[in-house]
């Protein structure tokens, strides 16, 4: 496989193809492992993630993912999916509205809701659920390539 088409594999949506309502989602089944190389990665070991003696006392009487982990798959959605590869995550607005336990299965769902073409960008509305219900709910602004300007600049 040459270069060329392996990049052209690897991208995603070009704005051009991109239209309000369009939605992708991806969902994970959140495990204990997922939790405890997330508080490794990022360095937050806050005891209601990875103490269930600490957690099981606090107002989730027991330990929960941590939410930026459950947001996380909104990035997913967004980066390998819809926009998909190629995009640039300009922002992120967020509301936590339910915990996140391990052994919950996630959904994170991204639907466009404004396309403004002069200036590459998208924005969608974000959410995360378990089942029916909503536990995360946002709003995610996207940079996104332009399959003109990518041809123009090829010649």
């Amino acid at each position: 496989m040459d270069n060329v088409r392996l990049h052209e594999e690897l991208n995603g949506y070009f704005i051009e193809d991109l239209s309000v309502g369009m939605s992708a989602v991806f969902a994970k089944t959140i495990t204990e492992a997922d939790i405890v190389m997330f508080s490794g990665v990022t360095g937050d070991m806050n005891p209601v993630h990875v103490n269930e003696e600490f957690a099981k006392d606090s107002i989730f009487k027991g330990r929960i993912a941590h939410g930026m982990l459950t947001a996380s798959l909104i990035s997913t959605v967004l980066g390998m999916k819809m926009p998909g590869p190629g995009c640039i995550y300009l922002s992120q607005d967020l509301k936590f509205l339910a915990p996140v336990r391990a052994g919950d299965t996630v959904s994170a769902r991204a639907i466009i809701t404004d396309i403004i073409p002069e200036k590459k960008r998208i924005v969608c509305k974000t959410t995360a659920s378990v089942g029916e219900k909503l536990v995360c709910d946002g709003q995610a602004k996207m940079m996104v390539r332009s399959r003109a300007e990518e041809e123009a600049a090829k010649g």
